[in-house]
């Protein structure tokens, strides 16, 4: 057990069964009344972030979170494989904790994933991906009254919006957290 002491930004708490990770905390010493700390945690599973206050001194449970660079491999059925970087072990992720990175995952592609007790929890990619468009309509000149957009496939089949001048084969780099198209690569 530790105490609200040793809160600390990115640390993993165990509250009720759940792990939240601090977002933000601020030790407060009012003048009149005792100390506290006011933290804003980060739900790791769900993404829920909620505000909660600590009596200074109180008794918190701090999660061990391991975070490792892995490389995909492939998919094997519900899950998603990958290997270890520095020992080369293989790990089978679910697609449920996969998420939403499944539509930017691309074989080789390095990730890393944060374990707790050998469980993954969640992935994290890096900020943008480059990915070729596989299928879009040609643009239209004239069809619009602002700068248009259209929607394009990309390789790993998400599909996003890109400008109407982007054609089929083309690498395009893409947020990883939002969709948004970023720009050609060359």
């Amino acid at each position: 057990m530790a105490s609200t002491a040793d809160i600390k930004n990115g640390v993993v708490l165990s509250i009720d069964g759940q792990l939240w990770s601090v977002i933000e905390f601020q030790h407060v010493k009012p003048g009149k009344g005792g100390a506290f700390v006011r933290t804003k945690l980060k739900n790791v599973v769900s993404g829920k972030v909620v505000d909660r206050t600590y009596n200074a001194g109180a008794k918190i449970e701090i999660e061990n979170v391991d975070r490792r660079d892995y490389t995909y491999l492939y998919t094997d059925g519900d899950g998603y494989v990958f290997m270890d970087q520095t020992d080369f072990d293989q790990i089978t992720v679910g697609a449920a904790t996969v998420g939403d990175a499944k539509n930017f995952l691309l074989e080789n592609q390095q990730v890393t994933i944060a374990l707790n007790n050998g469980n993954p929890l969640y992935i994290d990619l890096p900020a943008s991906v480059v990915l070729e468009i596989t299928y879009t309509e040609p643009g239209l000149q004239g069809d619009r009254s602002s700068a248009g957009t259209k929607p394009a496939t990309l390789e790993t089949g998400y599909e996003i919006q890109v400008p109407l001048f982007v054609e089929a084969g083309t690498k395009v780099k893409v947020d990883t957290r939002t969709g948004d198209y970023l720009g050609r690569e060359k």
